[in-house]
C-alpha cells in the first residue's frame, strides 16, 4: 500500500476511523460493508504503512481550562546554523504550542498556542520564546472565538 494512491475500502476505513478511533474491529467492519478479518488486516497494514499516524482522545481544552489560542507569527533574525534547530526543537518541547510550521510570506513560522489566560501567554512570550537565540519578531493574533476546528481530513 506505501506509495500507492489508496482504495475505495482503505478510504472508508480511515473516514470511519477518523470519526471514531475507538470503533471496534467489527463495527467498522460492518460500516464500510467488509467482513470482520480483511478489515483488520486492512487497518494494520495502513498502520504499519503510515497512513495512521496515532490514535488519540480529542478533550475539550475550554473545559481544561484552557481559554486562550494565539497564532504567533515568528521570524527569526538570522538562519545561521543552530539557530532554526534550536528554535524548532524549543517549539516541539513545549506543552502549550500545539502546532508550528515554516511558513512562506512576512514572517518564518506560524505557530499556535493554547493556554489558560493572556498571563499565561505573556509568560511564554517573555520567559520562553523571545529568550530563544535567533528569534527577531513576534506578531500575535488572539483567537476571538472558534468558527470550525476539525481534526479530520479531506479524503
Amino acid at each position: 500500500m506505501k506509495n500507492t494512491p489508496l482504495d475505495h475500502a482503505s478510504i472508508k476505513i480511515l473516514a470511519e476511523l477518523q470519526k471514531n478511533g475507538r470503533v471496534s474491529s467489527n463495527e467498522l467492519a460492518e460500516k464500510i460493508g467488509m467482513s470482520a478479518s480483511p478489515c483488520w488486516r486492512r487497518q494494520k497494514e495502513l498502520e504499519e504503512n503510515g497512513y495512521i499516524l496515532r490514535y488519540t482522545a480529542l478533550l475539550d481544552r475550554r473545559k481544561l481550562g484552557l481559554a486562550v489560542v494565539c497564532l504567533l507569527h515568528v521570524s527569526l533574525a538570522r538562519h545561521a546554523e543552530g539557530v532554526v534547530e534550536q528554535f524548532e526543537e524549543a517549539m516541539r518541547l513545549r506543552p502549550e504550542v500545539v502546532e508550528c510550521y515554516e511558513t512562506t510570506g512576512s514572517s518564518d513560522y506560524m505557530v499556535k498556542v493554547v493556554v489558560a489566560d493572556m498571563d499565561a501567554y505573556h509568560d511564554f512570550l517573555h520567559n520562553v520564546l523571545v529568550k530563544l537565540n535567533g528569534v527577531a519578531q513576534v506578531n500575535t493574533s488572539v483567537a476571538l472565538r472558534e468558527v470550525k476546528y476539525e481534526t479530520t481530513l479531506p479524503l
